[in-house]
């Protein structure tokens, strides 16, 4: 029996969160037993955390899983010129994986040690597929769950599929290659990885179905995953509308809208999750309530491209369920709570439709609600003990006056300080147990430059790849043509 004490901590009322004063929380095991104060049993260890807030950890189901190219991005100009996507002649010369087998396991390494930082205790991950030679693979997924378990983070897994990919033509037009069997034979992974693992590392492990995205998969493996989703009982997670050209494919290929055809599909269903809904009708928001599909919002990585979802707050009133994802770096949900508030805000003309309260739900119970798990995103006896810690002795966080609205105002993830998963210890003190943050940082840099020089292979001319990316102030000689970036920093 172990007891936490905290001069604030957020228990859960059976309908609500509820905020208690000089809180304490045990746990046995791996299930809570107790929320509140005065607790009159015997415990063998009390740990006292002082003036911070202890809470339920954070639900990320469209969790960073990468060493993220989102950034490289940012104001690099048009994607089709830096080689993010796959241009026409390097699909005629055959794509080809960045990494080696172990550099993908790796990233997943150093994503989920982020996660763990930043106060996530279960997450649903999300790579890239543009530098893969195609998707994801079982033996893939089979190590990362060995590094998932082995950290202590809960996570829902399985291989990525698709059946197809677009490119860019030489005249710039839009093309669509497409790999039914491919497509086929990764579902085929998914379903085994599924098999083998649901429930693996004491029930930390969970599969789940996770298509890429909607105008990357054919009507038959999306049917094939409806049925196997219903089969299973497992959750499926499928990206949709999130820009004007994919709404364009969906409907130009399909005829309809993409939740339209994700509806005749039967996949607009309690189990299915969507990221991200920007570019959702609201003939389509309705769809989302009568199916009971959940809506994965992602407000930063959206921003970042003057893009926003048009009302969260309307959204939600409607009765659409919401949680929350990173997406983009940093892994950081506080960020993604501040700026979601504050964005919906600016979308819905004013600050009556969605409050701080909305989005620590999107990250806490609309998570669990999405994932059909009543036991995790609070912190009441019964449930998981995936509990965190906030420190608010920081000086950026101001002078207190309300915990959770001082760290959605100015706090950061990694203002979490200590993290337990399933009643394990999995972060104190800041310090991820059992990881060496210096070379984990060194051997992301090494690997990111590596994702970085690949570019050049899907650009069209093989252009040098130092010029793809543009810095934010123009070096004032040529020492950027020379040096790697580790180099500008003797920390690595």
């Amino acid at each position: 029996m172990i007891g936490l004490k905290a001069s604030c901590v957020v228990g859960f009322d059976g309908k609500q969160h509820v905020l208690w004063r000089d809180g304490e929380v045990v746990f046995d095991g791996s299930r809570i037993v107790f929320v509140g104060r005065g607790y009159p049993g015997p415990v063998e260890q009390w740990v006292d955390y002082g003036n911070a807030l202890i809470g339920p950890g954070f639900i990320d189901l469209d969790a960073l899983g990468d060493l993220d190219s989102t950034v490289l991005t940012l104001d690099n100009g048009d994607e089709r010129a830096m080689g993010r996507m796959w241009s026409e002649d390097y699909l005629k010369a055959g794509p080809r994986e960045s990494y080696t087998p172990d550099e993908e396991v790796f990233k997943y390494r150093y994503a989920f040690t982020q996660l763990i930082r930043n106060g996530i205790t279960t997450a649903m991950p999300i790579t890239s597929m543009y530098y893969r030679e195609w998707a994801e693979t079982y033996d893939e997924f089979a190590a990362v769950a060995g590094v998932a378990g082995e950290l202590g983070l809960r996570t829902y897994l399985g291989p990525c599929y698709m059946s197809g990919m677009s490119y860019w033509r030489a005249d710039g037009s839009l093309g669509h290659h497409w790999d039914e069997t491919r497509g086929m034979a990764g579902l085929e992974a998914a379903v085994r990885f599924f098999n083998d693992f649901d429930g693996a590392h004491d029930g930390l492990i969970r599969g789940a179905l996770l298509p890429d995205r909607i105008q990357t998969c054919t009507p038959a493996l999306l049917q094939r995953t409806a049925a196997l989703s219903r089969e299973l009982n497992a959750p499926m997670r499928l990206h949709c509308c999130q820009g004007l050209g994919e709404v364009a494919m969906v409907e130009q290929l399909r005829g309809v809208s993409p939740l339209a055809w994700l509806e005749q599909l039967d996949l607009l269903t309690p189990r299915s999750l969507l990221p991200h809904g920007i570019y959702a009708s609201d003939d389509d928001s309705q769809r989302l309530v009568d199916g009971g599909t959940s809506l994965v919002h992602c407000p930063v990585v959206f921003a970042r491209d003057g893009e926003a979802l048009n009302s969260f707050g309307r959204y939600r009133a409607k009765g659409i369920n919401f949680a929350l994802g990173t997406d983009t770096w940093p892994a950081d949900l506080l960020e993604n709570m501040r700026q979601g508030l504050n964005i919906a805000r600016l979308m819905e003309g004013g600050n009556t439709l969605t409050s701080t309260l909305d989005m620590y739900n999107a990250a806490t119970l609309g998570g669990a609600k999405a994932l059909g798990r009543d036991d995790l995103g609070r912190l009441a006896p019964g449930a998981k003990a995936d509990i965190t810690v906030f420190s608010l002795r920081g000086q950026h966080l101001g002078p207190l006056f309300d915990p959770l609205k001082n760290l959605v105002l100015a706090g950061r993830g990694d203002d979490c300080i200590a993290s337990y998963i399933d009643g394990r210890c999995v972060m104190q003190d800041g310090q991820v147990q059992g990881v060496d943050y210096p070379a984990l940082q060194r051997q992301a840099q090494r690997q990111f430059e590596k994702l970085m020089r690949s570019h050049s292979d899907r650009a069209f001319g093989q252009p040098d790849w130092r010029g793809l990316f543009k810095p934010a102030i123009p070096f004032a000689d040529d020492y950027s043509a020379h040096a790697p970036l580790s180099a500008m920093d003797p920390l690595l």
